[in-house]
């Protein structure tokens, strides 16, 4: 198919696409790395009557350390932050889940922001800003604000951005802490597809050997991605053993309320929840004690 007619226009200016956003409202869609719009343009499932192409907008495609976060703007290429030595090195679970999204392919065109704004809930990246306590940094027609990720995130594809708002970069805080690691694990039906569950956490070990901190968050499991407060709660102060983290990551599971589809059953996630939060954990854990690269 192809898709239904459109207007186009491609502003040089933040400035202008927020304007032309405002005028046409709900009317229009933002392309990027248009992985997902153009599918669904083509398929008729979304039929937009402008569409504002922001890839001639200069500086959006940047990534680096600012005042302590790593920034990756938006118009910055998946693969191109999954191999950035900037996002490795001081968010490297953004790097970890980056690398399983799609096909190389996919991600040299596809861009963080852009699967952020699309705001899949079974996808990688958006669960990985959850874990990471990111934020996303949004202009709009009363100018500029952060959204932190837990509250960016309202439905399946649905965000908190206004009418005439657009994401200009993602945010996340350098990982500076000593004895911290992160992994990033998921199961797919085949590779490169979206996963059914994935589960991406964080670990920070004391000068003991003992949980400091732990943040773990799911994508696959219900409307947004999901972070999994019980379990880091009892992690928190528990040695990083195998019974600790297994005991801690039953709690994946409670209040979960994941969709049933083709892919797995509602209690088939909520199992993977489980099985992915143990499995992520320990990897972190182990990363934490060994010093390892985490991705």
């Amino acid at each position: 198919m192809k898709p239904a007619p459109f207007d186009y226009v491609a502003p040089r200016t933040v400035a202008e696409a927020v304007d032309h956003l405002g005028r046409h409202g709900g009317d229009a869609r933002v392309l990027a790395g248009g992985q997902s719009l153009v599918r669904l343009m083509n398929t008729r499932l979304a039929t937009p009557a402008v569409i504002v192409d922001i890839n001639r907008v200069e500086g959006l495609d940047a990534i680096a350390v600012e005042n302590g976060s790593v920034r990756i703007g938006a118009l910055a290429r998946q693969r191109a932050a999954e191999l950035s030595d900037v996002v490795r090195t001081a968010a490297p679970l953004f790097a970890e889940a980056g690398s399983h999204v799609a096909h190389p392919s996919v991600r040299r065109r596809g861009t963080v922001v852009g699967s952020i704004a699309f705001a899949d809930p079974s996808a990688e990246l958006p669960a990985a800003l959850l874990a990471l306590d990111g934020e996303a940094i949004v202009s709009g027609p009363d100018g500029e604000r952060t959204v932190a990720a837990a509250d960016l995130f309202t439905g399946a594809f649905a965000t908190s951005l206004a009418p005439g708002e657009l994401i200009t970069a993602v945010r996340v805080p350098r990982e500076t802490a000593p004895r911290s690691g992160s992994a990033w694990v998921e199961v797919s039906r085949r590779h490169g597809d979206l996963p059914v569950c994935g589960a991406g956490a964080v670990v920070t070990l004391d000068e003991g050997g003992a949980i400091a901190s732990a943040r773990v968050a799911l994508c696959g499991v219900g409307a947004t991605p999901v972070r999994a407060t019980a379990v880091e709660e009892a992690l928190t102060g528990a040695e990083p053993t195998d019974d600790a983290i297994s005991r801690a990551a039953d709690r994946a599971a409670r209040d979960l309320d994941p969709p049933g589809d083709p892919h797995g059953s509602a209690d088939f996630r909520r199992h993977l929840a489980v099985v992915m939060t143990r499995r992520s954990v320990q990897r972190a854990a182990e990363r934490a004690r060994e010093g390892a690269p985490n991705a």
